[in-house]
């Protein structure tokens, strides 16, 4: 296998390519290390073991004097090196200023909050080169300190020198600062009444959580809402304010030791836990666990991370107990940011705010991963990660925006060879999301300074970023179908050379077909320049339409009536009454508000309906959720027998020996199970199928289905032993969050 990795920070000129030599040398791997226009480019190949520990040591045992600001890493299939070398800097290539993510907050910084002698003693905003915030206090290139929102603080003598040392470690560092002359913490009530400022604030605010309170606590990019994670209480009192009534929240622990005492982690698992990007990490719960049962209800994972700020670090060295540090908005909306939007949106959840002085340029939500395959997915990549460019195979001949989708939104700029994605967005339901969309596209342009010539949208009428696309740019627009961008996001991270098709599996909820229909279960013949829609589920209609999103027993009720027709109304499987019944058949036998669809997401959706797990969603994907989760509690290997003819994907028969199973009392997580396996069944059978029919043997797995991670994993592993190249996300999302990236790549082939 191959291991690339793409190196930003203090790289060059510290000895460090030396250093990736020896280590490669030493683990006997091929490849090479330059240095290129953002810091440095790494390409390794050898066993998957080797590989691993190179990842783990490339950081762990760096130069002392080397800095990483960020590590981004993908497998990929070999290249066929023949040794390891240190290669010359690439010539020629335009040097554009990278904008850097946010940074976490070093040891060395720590250490300094940390010592009682120190200056910085309890300082919440303490920095240096190595860590703290960039991509959200800067206002505009270059990284200077009057073009960020430190500008108005004025650094006091000691800062100042410090800032022009050569040899300190905050030297030119923009948002260096101290109690004397930086940013200050203050603590006010639900009414916006001062309470109290400095380490008082920040000892009033950790008292309100340890006694069971919410507190609203402005960081990097937003505020977070905090709370006690092991106090049922305040979890549920959160989740009721908030409007989030079963949606997992992610949990902050003081530190890895304590992580472990609640949650599984393997290597890789605490290696992204540690990274400097501070993600949050979805891993496995134990079976005992202090953590309030609400946090994550029926739900056999949990996000956690570690603190990322000096001020984060401080409440829970305070707290000495893990919280639930969740987005301060109401479900939907984008996180508030400044004071006035905190409390005009906040003051009905938070009992407490403790916020800050320093403004905040951008919104930046924190970033969500999960370990699959021993490989690192994005379930969403923002903070640390954003705006941090992709590195393509090939280069755009003119610049491209890309408007993204409707859910999970980023918006994306191709320059060069380069693809900057946006920070996540999110879904563009509510008017302030469509507000902050607009908001975040105005700031990429004026950031990059980039005039569009392309511009890329969904194909979607309805979708607010298509209407966007129309409206600004309808001399410059073109419009991309929603499953091909999802495998080409996917080839162009996964460096698909141009020449090479691949047998692409869109799985998701929702996408605008070619044919003005609702696509979801599509399996595309693909290549840079077009694709080929070679197989699709059967459709299926959706009684109600988008109300099947959140009321999945529509779907399930639709497929048990394509299934066994009339007999439906025998059925007690969906909680419907006879009048219902009747109403539902009525609407689909007349096509009334009963759109076709051939989703996998819906079909996922509507199973776990049947089995009776989850008939109604209070969030995106409960339903399918919480199928995974009792697929994971069986070691089923059997599956169901479904028809692959013409270019169609039977589902049917699967809904008629399931339900089969169903009525002779076969164990529901079972079935889950064996539901889970027919679909990678499917997945490689057509594979095999398009092979021996045109040769394909790379396979790309993309949209939303594939976040879970026993379908993915599954698919992922069997797919390799059958001589397939599968491809996976590593460095965007699979759901929509990464549909920007391949609506960019898509203007590069017009």
């Amino acid at each position: 296998m191959r291991l690339k990795l793409n190196i930003t920070g203090l790289v060059q000129g510290v000895g460090f390519r030396p250093f990736v030599f020896r280590l490669a040398e030493e683990l006997g791997l091929k490849g090479y290390v330059l240095n290129d226009t953002s810091g440095v480019l790494i390409e390794v190949e050898g066993g998957k073991e080797r590989l691993d520990e190179f990842l783990l040591r490339v950081e762990k045992d760096r130069p002392g004097i080397s800095k990483i600001y960020s590590l981004r890493h993908s497998f990929l299939e070999d290249a066929g090196f023949q040794k390891f070398e240190i290669l010359e800097s690439r010539a020629g290539e335009e040097k554009r200023a990278l904008v850097l993510p946010d940074i976490a907050v070093c040891e060395e910084c720590l250490t300094e909050v940390t010592a009682p002698k120190n200056r910085r003693f309890l300082y919440p905003f303490t920095n240096c080169t190595d860590c703290g915030p960039r991509f959200t206090i800067i206002e505009r290139l270059p990284y200077d300190r009057k073009n960020t929102s430190m500008k108005n603080f004025l650094m006091c003598p000691d800062c100042q020198k410090e800032y022009n040392l050569p040899g300190d470690r905050r030297f030119h560092a923009q948002p260096d600062a101290c109690h004397i002359c930086g940013p200050l913490v203050s603590a006010y009530d639900r009414n916006a009444n001062l309470l109290c400022r400095t380490d008082e604030a920040i000892e009033r605010a950790t008292n309100l959580i340890r006694r069971g309170h919410i507190v609203a606590v402005k960081g990097l990019g937003g505020y977070h809402l905090i709370c006690d994670a092991t106090n049922e209480g305040p979890v549920v009192r959160l989740r009721e304010r908030k409007q989030r009534d079963e949606k997992p929240m992610a949990v902050m622990f003081p530190d890895l030791e304590s992580i472990k005492k609640e949650a599984h982690l393997s290597m890789i698992e605490e290696r992204a836990v540690r990274s400097i990007e501070r993600p949050i990490v979805i891993v496995r719960k134990r079976e005992k666990t202090i953590l309030a049962d609400s946090v994550s209800p029926d739900n056999a994972t949990v996000g956690v991370f570690l603190p990322y700020t000096p001020l984060h670090y401080l409440i829970l060295k305070k707290l000495k107990k893990p919280i639930v540090a969740t987005s301060a908005n109401i479900s939907d909306e984008p996180i508030a940011k400044d004071e006035a939007d905190a409390f005009a949106r906040l003051s009905e959840i938070a009992d407490c705010f403790l916020t800050h002085n320093r403004e905040i340029v951008r919104r930046c939500d924190d970033s969500v991963v999960r370990i699959v395959s021993e490989r690192q997915m994005p379930v969403r990549r923002s903070r640390g990660f954003a705006p941090l460019p992709l590195m393509l195979p090939f280069k755009f001949k003119k610049p491209v925006l890309a408007l993204g989708p409707h859910m999970n939104n980023t918006i994306a700029l191709g320059i060069d060879e380069k693809v900057f994605l946006s920070q996540h967005i999110g879904d563009l339901d509510t008017p302030l999301a469509m507000e902050y969309y607009e908001e975040t596209i105005r700031d990429f342009l004026r950031l990059f300074d980039v005039k569009p010539e392309i511009v890329v949208s969904d194909l979607h009428p309805g979708y607010h970023s298509t209407g966007y696309g129309e409206k600004y740019f309808h001399d410059r627009l073109v419009k991309a179908q929603h499953h091909f961008c999802h495998i080409l996001s996917c080839m162009a991270e996964n460096e698909v050379p141009e020449d090479v098709r691949v047998t692409g599996f869109a799985f998701d909820g929702t996408g605008y077909g070619t044919d003005d229909t609702i696509w979801g279960g599509e399996v595309l013949v693909a290549s840079y320049r077009g694709f080929n829609r070679a197989y699709h589920l059967q459709p299926f209609k959706l009684p109600g339409g988008e109300k099947a999103v959140k009321e999945p027993f529509r779907t399930a009720f639709s497929l048990l009536y394509e299934t066994f027709g009339e007999r439906v109304r025998d059925f007690g499987f969906v909680p419907l009454s006879e009048e219902e019944k009747n109403f539902y058949i009525n609407m689909m036998k007349k096509g009334v508000n009963s759109p076709a669809t051939t989703s996998m997401g819906r079909l996922f959706d509507g199973v776990a309906s049947i089995l009776g797990l989850k008939h109604k969603a209070s969030y995106h994907a409960q339903a399918a959720i919480s199928l995974e989760q009792a697929a994971l509690k069986s070691d089923e290997t059997g599956s169901y027998q479904f028809v692959v003819k013409n270019n169609m994907i039977y589902q049917f028969p699967v809904i008629d020996r399931l339900v089969d199973d169903l009525i002779k009392g076969v164990d529901k997580e079972a079935i889950a199970k064996k539901f889970h396996n027919t679909v990678v069944e499917m997945i490689l059978k057509i594979s095999e199928l398009i092979r021996e029919e045109t040769g394909i043997k790379t396979v790309a797995l993309s949209g939303g289905v594939f976040q879970n991670a026993l379908l993915l994993e599954d698919s992922f592993n069997k797919l390799r032993e059958r001589g397939f190249t599968p491809l996976m996300h590593q460095s965007v999302p699979p759901n929509d969050g990464g549909i920007s990236l391949g609506q960019a790549v898509y203007s590069r082939f017009l």
